[in-house]
């Protein structure tokens, strides 16, 4: 069961999708949601630091504080209209450090919650892909055009046989027993192509089933480059309202390196990803 969840608020808008949409799975589940804004401290070079007037540092620290506080603020008048049980923390920090810290949070967390990032505008990458690959704990990441809660209408499991997809598909049975309609969703290309049952979804199907998730068994083609546009057509085309899916990715140096369609999910979706790495 989810119950507590882990918001990322918003600074710059007022109206944070994520926060909302976290919200309303409180709701659904009554669970517990934790609002974590950060009020960063500038992050210069230390030669920098120096040139500039204290003054200056000063009143750039005090107006992060101030942005912090006021999306504090907005979360608990959402919290208090929804009547979830809701706390906030407000976590001090530079910049770069912030996605390591929410992270290591979010393992003491059922689910975190992620705004997309916005083109040209609010860059989540660095905390999602944090999160997705070092909390151990799954997130759902929200459309920045997002207007809807959560609806368990007709969800999309994402099934090609990988571990990730498995870790992905078992982390969100509490969603998937609760929902009206699971599509287990199979991209055919030269990765999924084959006869045996652990690809084609026919083992997947009967253990769902054995937690009271009924299935249906869908395939598409399409090539390898083309398995984001294929996931989000039919989508489009079936009204669902939630994709769940493995988050690909590894290691290089000391940078994640995320697989193509995790990267292309993150930038095209348009409703709300459960993943799972």
């Amino acid at each position: 069961m989810i119950k507590d969840i882990v918001v990322n608020l918003e600074h710059r808008i007022g109206r944070d999708p994520a926060r909302d949409f976290a919200i309303t799975i409180a709701e659904t589940f009554d669970a517990h949601v934790v609002g974590v804004t950060f009020a960063y401290a500038p992050d210069f070079p230390g030669y920098v630091t120096l040139e500039i007037p204290p003054d200056i540092v000063a009143a750039i620290v005090a107006e992060g504080e101030k942005a912090a506080l006021t999306a504090i603020e907005r979360f608990e008048d959402a919290a208090r209209r929804s009547l979830a049980s809701a706390e906030h923390r407000l976590l001090k920090t530079i910049g770069a450090s912030a996605p390591l810290i929410l992270s290591t949070l979010a393992r003491r967390f059922d689910l975190s919650v992620f705004m997309q990032s916005e083109p040209n505008g609010m860059d989540n990458d660095d905390m999602i892909e944090t999160s997705l690959f070092q909390s151990g704990r799954p997130l759902i990441v929200v459309p920045h055009i997002q207007k809807d809660g959560l609806k368990l209408d007709h969800l999309v499991c994402c099934w090609d046989g990988s571990s990730a997809a498995a870790r992905a598909i078992n982390d969100a049975l509490p969603l998937l027993v609760k929902a009206t309609a699971v599509d287990l969703l199979i991209v055919l290309n030269e990765k999924t192509n084959s006869n045996t049952n652990v690809i084609r979804g026919a083992g997947m199907a009967k253990h769902l089933a054995r937690h009271d998730v009924k299935v249906q068994i869908e395939t598409v083609p399409a090539a390898d480059i083309d398995v984001t546009n294929a996931i989000l057509s039919y989508v489009a085309d079936n009204s669902a309202t939630l994709i769940v899916m493995g988050g690909y990715g590894h290691a290089k140096l000391r940078e994640v390196v995320l697989g193509g369609v995790t990267r292309d999910m993150l930038k095209s979706m348009t409703v709300p990803v459960f993943m799972s790495h």
